[in-house]
């Protein structure tokens, strides 16, 4: 489970990120930020389209910029959306944690409070890699 420094500090990303979000046709912001082993964060925010099709989550925006900075380790991330409740990250957003942060810390962030869990815990019974056989090879 992660510090509470670094689910604070996370938490605080997450929300700083919010602010750039370009939600300029749901009007629902939301950020993320991702700690890598190595101390590094990096921010997401989600980044809508007229064609909603392509519209990226800020989980993603977030998960992806740190990979490609080549960040191989990722920890922690944590989600902030509007409103008071914790925002929960949608299935594809799950998935790709999956993938690229299987053992992190996922802390799901509102304006008034914050919960803390695992990918696991919130992709019970996945299918990953594991699940192509030899076609992963």
């Amino acid at each position: 489970m992660a510090e509470a420094a670094t689910v604070e500090e996370l938490v605080a990303a997450a929300r700083d990120a919010r602010v750039r979000a370009r939600a300029t046709y749901s009007n629902f912001p939301v950020g993320a930020a991702v700690r890598c082993a190595d101390g590094r964060i990096f921010q997401g925010c989600n980044i809508e389209n007229a064609s909603l099709g392509l519209t990226m989550c800020a989980e993603r925006v977030a998960l992806f910029s740190a990979v490609a900075a080549g960040c191989h380790h990722i920890t922690a991330i944590a989600i902030a959306g509007p409103g008071s409740d914790p925002l929960s990250p949608c299935g594809a957003c799950r998935q790709v944690m999956l993938e690229l942060a299987p053992d992190a810390d996922v802390i799901l962030a509102g304006d008034e409070e914050h919960r803390v869990y695992t990918v696991a815990d919130l992709l019970p019974d996945a299918f990953g890699v594991a699940d192509l056989g030899d076609s992963a090879e």
